[in-house]
């Protein structure tokens, strides 16, 4: 039982020192629980005890930060990077960035395009609509049919001649409108009562009581 309790430690020790290798950066316990706990299904009690055994061997570092520890990987394996191996991994990343931009403005423009082309008509639904057009042109060629047909039309001479007939008694109308307020402006001017009060005693009643209004000349 103490055998396989062992190996399940150098097992998770394993694990959690390569993490930390791999990822070269400071964790908490609980982020690496976090990150590790899915995948290797470590429980938390594991991984604090084990990251505590790592530092005490020396194989990782622990640094306390406010009330907590965080752990990262010993940096002394690790290479010395000089100015120029610096200045070519800055150069690396700025080319990098410049291209996940280039892919990102990529990946706007085809959702642009699929929005576009989703809202679009598919094949079947076109072939529909084409059907109801022609059915619906159908429909207004038979009415025209049947109006030109009819022997009831009016002719251009009789649509002149309505036209004329309104044109006068609209005239007519606004003639003796205006009539009619320039002699209800006179009577009221020595009226001691108001505009309203005189129509309603006299029985007056105006366009805008029915809300009817000139048509345009």
């Amino acid at each position: 039982m103490s055998k396989c309790r062992g190996e399940a430690a150098a097992g998770a020790a394993g694990i959690l020192l390569r993490y930390l290798q791999e990822q070269n950066r400071p964790y908490s316990a609980q982020d690496v629980f976090g990150n590790l706990q899915r995948e290797h299904g470590l429980g938390k009690a594991v991984v604090v005890k084990t990251l505590e055994q790592l530092a005490q061997q020396g194989k990782i570092k622990e640094k306390m930060y406010g009330k907590q520890k965080i752990y990262f990987a010993d940096q002394d394996p690790f290479d010395m990077v000089s100015d120029a191996d610096l200045q070519g991994l800055d150069g690396k990343i700025v080319a990098l960035t410049a291209k996940v931009q280039s892919l990102q403005q990529s990946c706007r423009y085809m959702e642009a395009e699929l929005k576009e082309l989703s809202s679009a008509l598919t094949t079947p639904e076109m072939q529909k609509e084409i059907q109801e057009l022609k059915k619906e042109c159908a429909g207004y060629r038979e009415r025209l049919k049947n109006i030109k047909a009819a022997t009831n039309r009016v002719t251009p001479e009789e649509k002149e001649q309505v036209y004329r007939e309104r044109q006068k008694y609209c005239k007519e109308w606004r003639k003796r409108k205006r009539m009619a307020t320039e002699l209800s402006d006179a009577i009221l001017e020595g009226y001691p009562k108001s505009k309203k009060q005189f129509f309603e005693e006299v029985g007056i009643e105006t366009d805008e009581d029915y809300n009817v209004t000139l048509p345009d000349p």
